[in-house]
C-alpha cells in the first residue's frame, strides 16, 4: 500500500477547541478520516503527522522522502518565516499540496505571504476541513492516481 503523507504544523493538534470561529469546529482526527476516505481509492494509506516544532517537521519529511507518494502540508503559522520547512520541501521529490483552513488574505496582513506556497503543487485556503479533501483531491491529480 502506498504511504501518503498529511502534514500539520504548529497549532494545529487542538483543532476543534482552538477558535473555531476561525478553524471550524472539527477535529484533526476527523481530519484524517476525510483524507483517508478520499485517497482510500487509489490504494493509499494516510500518514498523519502533527508537530508543533519546525524541526520534527522537516525530520519527518526527510524520513517519508522516498517512502511516500505525496503530501498535503499545512504548515500553520510555519509557512510565514518556515525557511527549514521550506528546504525540506524543496529536497521532497513527491508533489505535495499546501492547504489552509481559514483565508489568510482576509485575516492579518502578516499572513499573506506564504515562503512554501512557490513550491507547492497547488494551495487550499478558506475552505475549512473540507480544503484539505480537496488537497487529497488535486492530490491524487498531481501523481496520476485519479486516473
Amino acid at each position: 500500500m502506498s504511504v501518503m503523507l498529511l502534514l500539520n504544523g504548529p497549532n494545529l493538534g487542538i483543532l476543534g477547541q482552538r477558535e473555531p470561529e476561525i478553524y471550524g469546529t472539527e477535529t484533526l482526527a476527523d481530519i484524517e478520516k476525510a483524507v483517508a476516505e478520499e485517497v482510500s481509492g487509489a490504494g493509499w494509506e494516510v500518514r498523519s503527522i502533527q508537530r508543533e516544532s519546525e524541526g520534527e517537521l522537516v525530520s519527518a519529511i526527510h524520513e517519508h522522502r522516498l517512502s511516500s507518494v505525496g503530501a498535503i502540508v499545512n504548515p500553520g503559522a510555519l509557512m510565514i518565516a518556515g525557511w527549514s520547512l521550506r528546504d525540506a520541501l524543496a529536497a521532497y521529490p513527491q508533489p505535495w499540496v499546501e492547504v489552509h483552513l481559514s483565508n489568510v488574505w482576509a485575516r492579518e496582513q502578516f499572513r499573506h505571504e506564504s515562503v512554501i506556497a512557490p513550491l507547492a503543487g497547488g494551495v487550499v485556503v478558506g475552505l475549512g476541513a473540507f480544503g484539505y479533501r480537496l488537497g487529497a483531491r488535486a492530490l491524487l491529480h498531481l501523481t496520476g492516481a485519479d486516473k
